[in-house]
């Protein structure tokens, strides 16, 4: 006997044919007696679940007519019924037919099987993609807890660096309000009666604009130190210094020809502050003024002879006594 099918034709002995159509239709009905024996089950469990609720329906209503009681015998019949048809609608399976075994044949679920296989053989999938993306995985772990270190330290840095840019403003303040007292003292003793003060451009941020200076002069109205002649600008200037010199002194001063601006009197009180006051630190000044060089305790003078400078240093006690004696 011969037989085509939908890949090649097959020879097969009529005997081993039947046999193996037996056996299927064998192995099939005891798969559909199986699941009707389920089935029957399934129903009889769920009318001994009806009656289970029913009973508890009952026990919680109480006691009730007897009217209501034969009702309730009616609907559990016609419950009944209803369930023993729905049993007897059930359909049994069909029969297969001989086309509908073949398509079960085992040669041919293999067949389908091994071409399956070569389908997703040729689709060649990249299996080392798998562990590429397990590498970079463990980067982006790795970097991101990176990143939250950095991030950390950046938040850590950034509260270091507020609390140092406050404690800078607090000195400041500070420091300028002290400066600030003493230039005013240092004015008025070497005007007579003048008075200056130092202004912040911006008070919310005092490092931004910086500061302005404004002094009176005796007898005068506010002005911006650069609007002043060439005396009061001077002795403005030398009453800074002098407050600087309270708030933090330093040790030498250079000046030249500070006074040369400044009229016979103005002189004397600069020359004689700086002789009474300044004793913690060492002036040199450039000066062409003699009641300049009455406060000094030493004298350097430039000369020149047979075309050449040479300097010559004097002290005026020991000159004076010297002078004296003769």
């Amino acid at each position: 006997m011969k037989l085509k099918g939908k890949l090649k034709s097959v020879v097969v002995e009529e005997k081993n044919l039947s046999d193996t159509i037996a056996h299927h239709i064998a192995k099939l009905e005891g798969m559909i007696a199986n699941i009707r024996k389920d089935e029957h089950d399934l129903f009889v469990c769920q009318e001994l679940d009806d009656e289970d609720n029913q009973e508890q329906d009952v026990q919680d209503q109480g006691d009730v007519m007897d009217i209501d009681g034969e009702e309730d015998e009616k609907r559990d019949i016609e419950k009944k019924k209803v369930r023993k048809g729905h049993l007897e609608r059930v359909v049994a399976y069909k029969k297969l037919t001989a086309e509908e075994c073949e398509s079960l044949n085992e040669s041919k679920l293999k067949a389908e099987i091994q071409r399956l296989n070569e389908e997703i053989k040729k689709q060649a999938p990249n299996m080392q993609s798998i562990d590429e993306w397990k590498i970079k995985e463990r980067e982006v772990s790795k970097w991101s807890r990176f990143l939250e270190k950095i991030r950390l330290k950046r938040e850590e840095n950034r509260e270091q660096l507020a609390v140092k840019v406050q404690k800078r403003l607090d000195k400041f303040n500070q420091a300028f309000n002290q400066i600030n007292r003493e230039l005013k003292t240092m004015y008025r003793t070497l005007t007579v009666g003048g008075d200056a003060e130092l202004n912040m451009v911006d008070r919310l941020d005092p490092f931004a604009e910086g500061v302005e200076f404004t002094v009176r002069p005796p007898k005068k109205s506010w002005k911006v130190i650069s609007n002043l002649s060439g005396g009061e600008k001077t002795l403005s200037s030398m009453s800074l210094v002098f407050a600087l010199h309270k708030f933090k002194p330093t040790p030498l001063y250079v000046m030249d020809e500070i006074d040369a601006a400044l009229d016979y009197k103005n002189v004397s009180i600069v020359a004689d502050y700086i002789k009474k006051c300044t004793k913690n630190a060492q002036f040199i000044i450039i000066s062409l003024r003699s009641n300049m060089f009455e406060q000094a305790n030493w004298l350097t003078g430039i000369y020149k002879t047979h075309d050449a400078s040479k300097s010559i240093t004097v002290d005026p006690k020991q000159f004076q006594e010297l002078c004296l004696g003769l």
